[in-house]
């Protein structure tokens, strides 16, 4: 009684000692120390010690994610989101060195010169002019009256600091990339300088392979010494042998035969989206007219000669056995000529960020840009220009030029194509309100509404039964022989690989998205674990062949890439001791090869005849003396021996800034190296594989 009593007294400390014994059970050990660092659980990276929160990070995917209209996966998404995120935070960065903040009023500056600000008329006063009251008296309206509204403005606000602050300092690094006059006259003289020469050249392949030893010590030192072209994320190499569900012979005539006996009721059906769906149709009811080259040839001519309520079918087309019957015959224009004039609003589809007019202001705009008009058509041009946010169409008074049926959306289309030449009226769609006006049509013919009733070609439960048990059955031969390659040529089946598969990829090459594979690989498994994973198609047994560190790549790794290197710089070496003679001609005949000629090549055109682009080559004949032997000189392709006989030097420019501007704004064009360099150097840490249950 006396133990149970001092078990009471401490229940409290004895409950915690339990919890953290569960913990440190569950939980890899060294995680223990970051599991009680909140900072550390919640941290998803760093820009140069500068942290990216998980919370940050997730609101700034779904901010995305809202403003894309969720037209991406989350991988998608995710690396968007970060590429923005690294890119912002580096740019601060780099203006916060150079003492460069930019306030509200820089970020206000630019919205009120912004033309989609300045030019809208609900921001001008009665003269036409911009006036900066209306515009902070709509922004404080909007805060109150309208969150969604307001919250776009935000977000455009945001967008136009993160511009400025990447040209802010674009700008600052652009304006000392200038070129002297010197440069291009330099420039100019070594591009466009002709070169004759004689040449004798020993290629790489006259040496065989098999003659030149590569050790991995060789390789291993080559890239110890190019670390920088050998950095590697974390990765991961699979195999894998697909099991896929295909219908066989015998189960496509089924499928054929079971539409087949719905001909009779299909063609008296008087309401055909029930029929389709109470026949559980993998098609659902298409109500746009098709013209004969739209629909597919194997039953063009038949329902083309055909009357409405004739059934055709059943056909294979597309992987699906079809039954077609005709709704509907008309005459109508296979294109149209079509001008308009878009006014979209908040929440239209591809909205621009300066759209701020909500959808009933954008109706006013409209029914009064369509009153003018009505009055005098011939103003269509002008208003186009003014007010239609389709900018591709507007400076050509929105001429949208011949379109067929199936480009427009369906409101756009239907009216088009259904009324006369001459018409005008507003139309909504999904991407705003258009004023149209019908210009031309042409070609009048025959088009149809056919109801078609489809059953997709796929493999019977039988089917997939005996190909799952085939799966499984290599599964467990795997499991007990623990060697995939073995047992996959002994049941004679094909193993494909997949290499170099990243923890934020969702395809898996020859597979294609497959995100659970990724999750899988980058688990809590070792190398030789394989498991068994259910695809859209059947199955697929993966093994996991090897486990890639972030770092240095491996020798093995790498081998392919670094081997031709190391056996072109031995095989010079010995080619080099084959050329001991005084003159090209010595040289070719202890060589048995002839001296070849090459005229007019230039670093512009670095070719030489019979053997190719050789740049590194004729720049070392740009700089060598005339009638001066060289020998010994490697290039891409093997070694060579030369001789110039003659230079022929460009005409002489009366000045030469025009190559000195041409130098410069080449240079003030590679802002996205400069990017790219900036990126290199800034310390990043990424753990976005935590945000998916990943180490």
């Amino acid at each position: 009684m006396a133990v149970l009593s001092k078990i009471r007294e401490r229940s409290m400390f004895l409950i915690i000692i339990i919890g953290l014994a569960l913990f440190a059970f569950v939980l890899d050990p060294s995680t223990l120390g970051d599991f009680f660092n909140s900072t550390k659980v919640n941290e998803i990276g760093e820009v140069d010690g500068d942290i990216i929160s998980k919370q940050e990070f997730a609101s700034a995917i779904e901010e995305y994610k809202s403003q894309t209209g969720s037209r991406m996966s989350d991988m998608q998404a995710t690396k968007t989101v970060w590429d923005n995120i690294v890119r912002k935070k580096i740019y601060q960065a780099q203006l916060d060195k150079a003492g460069i903040v930019l306030g509200e009023n820089d970020v206000w500056a630019e919205l009120k010169n912004s033309p989609s600000v300045k030019d809208n008329p609900q921001f001008q006063n009665e003269a036409g002019l911009f006036d900066e009251l209306r515009l902070k008296q709509f922004l404080k309206d909007i805060e109150i009256n309208n969150e969604q509204l307001s919250s776009a403005w935000n977000n455009y606000m945001k967008q136009i600091k993160d511009n400025s602050e990447r040209n802010t300092y674009n700008n600052l690094v652009v304006s000392g990339l200038g070129a002297s006059l010197k440069e291009g006259e330099n420039n100019y003289f070594n591009n466009n300088t002709k070169i004759n020469a004689q040449f004798v050249y020993l290629p790489y392949s006259s040496i065989s392979d098999s003659l030149v030893k590569i050790t991995r010590r060789e390789i291993e030192s080559y890239i110890s010494t190019h670390e920088k072209d050998f950095q590697v994320e974390e990765s991961r190499d699979l195999l894998y042998v697909k099991f896929d569900a295909k219908a066989t012979p015998k189960d496509e005539s089924s499928i054929k035969n079971d539409l087949a006996s719905l001909s009779d009721a299909f063609r008296e059906a008087k309401n055909n989206v029930n029929f389709l769906a109470d026949n559980d149709s993998d098609l659902n009811l298409d109500t746009t007219f098709k013209f004969k080259n739209q629909v597919p040839v194997e039953v063009a001519d038949l329902l083309f000669n055909g009357k409405k309520g004739d059934v055709f079918g059943p056909y294979k087309e597309s992987g699906f056995f079809k039954m077609t019957k005709i709704t509907e015959i008309t005459k109508m224009p296979d294109s149209v000529k079509a001008s308009h004039i878009l006014i979209p609003f908040i929440g239209a589809q591809r909205v621009t960020k300066d759209i701020t007019r909500t959808e009933e202001e954008a109706k006013v705009l409209a029914d009064s840009i369509l009153s003018v008009l009505k009055r005098n058509k011939r103003k269509f041009k002008s208003l186009a220009n003014d007010f239609s946010s389709d900018k591709s169409n507007s400076a050509k008074g929105g001429d949208l030029g011949f379109f067929n049926y199936a480009r427009m959306t369906p409101a756009f289309r239907d009216f088009t194509f259904t009324k006369r030449v001459g018409s005008i009226d507003i139309v909504k769609t999904p991407y705003g309100f258009h004023i149209i006006k019908i210009d031309k049509q042409r070609n009048n013919q025959i088009a149809m509404k056919l109801a078609v009733i489809g059953k997709k070609i796929v493999p019977s439960v039988a089917t997939e039964n005996a190909v799952f048990e085939k799966a499984e059955k290599f599964a467990l031969e795997v499991s007990k022989e623990r060697k995939f390659n073995e047992v996959s040529k002994a049941n004679d089946y094909s193993t494909r690989p997949a290499i170099g598969i990243k923890v934020l990829d969702e395809n898996v090459p020859g597979l294609g998205k497959e995100r659970q594979i990724v999750t899988w690989s980058f688990g809590d498994i070792k190398v030789g674990d394989f498991k068994r994973f259910d695809t859209e198609n059947g199955h697929v047994v993966v093994f996991l062949s090897s486990k890639t560190k972030k770092g240095l790549a491996t020798a093995t790794k790498v081998a392919g890439s670094v081997r031709p290197i190391l056996l072109n710089k031995k095989k010079a070496k010995l080619i080099s001791q084959k050329i001991n003679g005084t003159s090209l001609a010595e040289i070719a005949k202890e060589n048995k090869l002839s001296v070849k000629s090459v005229n007019s090549v230039s670093l512009q055109n670095p070719t030489l005849s019979g053997v190719g682009a050789e740049p590194k080559i004729v720049g070392a004949m740009l700089y060598a003396e005339l009638n001066r032997l060289y020998s010994k000189v490697e290039g891409a392709k093997g070694v060579y021996a030369f001789v110039i006989s003659n230079k022929e030097l460009p005409t002489a420019l009366p000045n030469y800034d025009s190559e000195r501007k041409r130098i410069a704004d080449t240079r003030k064009r590679q802002t996205f190296k400069m990017y790219e360099a900036l990126k290199q150097a800034t310390d990043i840490t990424d753990n976005r594989g935590s945000m998916y249950g990943l180490n």
